[in-house]
């Protein structure tokens, strides 16, 4: 009876809004915190690869060496794979139910909104697949992998210019991502009141624009020479 009724929560509109809402907390959660750890490249090699082993034993003793990476990876790519079911059940469900008028005049703005999601959406997974392939597991696309020396193999990674320059497109797309969803589907699937679009904007648009500095400054600084 508890699962009946879990999933009959997770199929309505509510249970959807706040299936979107949670997940969509998770990954900006994550994107924030990742950030932050990232930009602790500026305080040299032994800092930054002191940080990054660090991740690795987090719940120790309670949880084994790479343990909780491991838990927290797998609640992030269900956050995902639940955020964008949600987001685009909702969406669907949203534009069914707008007066014909109202579609007329959103038709543009909706169709741009679409493919901008859409390519940026792919982008966005051929970028996680390359990241992780790059500095996770350093198979195929890294030239010189080394376990345990993560500040060797961003250095490394990113001298390449292809690869930095990958980086920051990749990067700037989420921040638009983050700036277009933030807003735009607040206001699609009705969870804010008109009167609030102005502030929503410039609030998705800072947390766009921080994401895509954030993330674009280290690849920017290895390709300059401006950390070494």
């Amino acid at each position: 009876m508890q699962g009946t009724q879990t999933l009959t929560f997770a199929r309505s509109t509510i249970g959807r809004k706040v299936i979107m809402a949670v997940t969509g907390l998770v990954g900006i959660g994550f994107l924030l915190g990742h950030m932050y750890g990232n930009l602790k490249i500026f305080l040299g090699a032994e800092y930054f690869n002191h940080y990054a082993e660090g991740l690795r034993d987090l719940g120790a003793p309670l949880l084994g060496h790479t343990h909780f990476l491991w838990i927290f990876r797998l609640v992030l790519i269900a956050s995902v794979v639940l955020h964008v079911w949600a987001a685009y059940s909702l969406t669907r469900q949203a534009w069914a139910a707008r007066p014909d008028d109202y579609a007329v005049k959103r038709t543009i703005e909706a169709n741009y909104a679409t493919k901008l999601m859409r390519w940026g959406g792919v982008l966005i997974f051929v970028f996680i697949t390359y990241h992780l392939m790059h500095f996770t597991m350093g198979i195929l696309v890294h030239p010189d992998f080394i376990h345990g020396d993560a500040y060797h193999n961003v250095m490394v990674g990113f001298s390449w210019a292809p690869a930095a320059i990958f980086y920051i497109i990749a990067v700037i797309m989420l921040g638009i991502h983050l700036y277009h969803g933030g807003w735009s589907l607040m206001q699609t699937l009705g969870i804010l009141a008109p009167r609030y679009d102005t502030l929503v904007r410039r609030l998705a648009l800072l947390l766009g624009i921080i994401v895509a500095l954030g993330f674009s400054i280290v690849p920017a600084a290895v390709l300059t020479g401006f950390v070494k």
